[in-house]
């Protein structure tokens, strides 16, 4: 590709990384006085007005006139997926640390690569199988302190985790219907014309009015959260287009990492608004696995060729 410049590519992953690491500390705040409907209507309509707009100065905005009934279900499908995943991804936190809920959905990258098998006939690899067995023994010991209680009991606990899972299968549905929009549009105007539905389809379950009720701590974490949409995904697609999307996909999986890193940092300089990560020692390495499962998914078959 002309446009290939890895320098370029590895900073704006890491870039994704990191605000989508932040994320979910900050979506935590927000969520105290603001309702998780409302919250991601505010970030969807300031994100249709921010991509609108530079779509717009380059002149390409999306022509909707080329979506037949196919296309039009599709665009639904994809917008249903991702309101869904922001709103259950936000009602986990009311439950949840942000690394929690973070590891969990690191889930949803490895659903949609076994869902592309399974609907686009897309090959497995050994690395792929090796990677999401890492995956799901990482989860094992990162949840090594609550398992019984997972299982056994159906708490707030147990409801956030099942929230969040929620949020990862829902977030497929929104990835494979944007796998097919792909042959059509870029992913910058899928983007928007998805941000725009997603924004109508919450109009009537928003309270905008609830931004009054924030203090300047919250109506920040708020503003955060709207920016990160914008600068999160902007620099994902960025990424995509100067690097392969397979070292792109393997620097995302460490937003966890930075979620665990951001969480404990801040509960030590402000441990009146933020809790600490509360992991023993076989939680930090589960969530280790589970990025180092997640990021073997992506690249693991360079070092077996490399073995080979």
């Amino acid at each position: 590709m002309p446009n290939q410049n890895p320098t370029a590519g590895i900073l704006l992953a890491l870039t994704t990384a990191f605000f989508w690491g932040a994320l979910p500390i900050a979506m935590k705040q927000a969520v105290e006085v603001m309702e998780p409907f409302t919250i991601v209507w505010y970030r969807f309509v300031t994100a249709s007005l921010g991509l609108g707009l530079w779509l717009y100065w380059r002149r390409q905005l999306p022509q909707v006139r080329a979506l037949g009934i196919a296309g039009y279900s599709t665009l639904l499908l994809a917008s249903i997926g991702l309101a869904g995943n922001f709103v259950l991804f936000n009602s986990a936190l009311e439950y949840l640390n942000p690394p929690v809920v973070q590891v969990i959905i690191q889930l949803a990258p490895v659903i949609l690569l076994l869902s592309s098998v399974w609907l686009f006939k897309e090959k497995l690899g050994v690395h792929q199988v090796i990677g999401v067995s890492c995956l799901m023994f990482g989860l094992l010991l990162f949840f090594n302190e609550r398992l019984v209680e997972l299982f056994t009991s159906f708490t707030g606990y147990t409801l956030g985790v099942v929230l969040a899972v929620l949020a990862a299968l829902v977030w497929v549905v929104y990835g494979l219907a944007q796998k097919v929009m792909l042959k059509q549009f870029s992913s910058p105007q899928i983007l928007l014309m998805i941000y725009l539905i997603c924004a109508l389809m919450l109009t009537p379950l928003a309270v905008p009015e609830q931004i009054l009720l924030m203090d300047q701590r919250q109506l920040g974490m708020l503003m955060f959260c709207c920016i990160n949409t914008l600068v999160g995904y902007g620099a994902f697609a960025e990424a995509m287009a100067r690097w392969q999307a397979s070292q792109v996909s393997a620097v995302i999986t460490l937003a966890p990492l930075f979620t665990i890193i951001f969480v404990d940092l801040a509960s030590m300089f402000w441990p009146q608004y933020f809790a600490a990560a509360a992991l023993n020692v076989m939680g930090y390495v589960g969530a280790i696995v589970v990025v180092s499962g997640a990021m073997f998914c992506a690249i693991g078959h360079k070092f077996i060729r490399q073995h080979n």
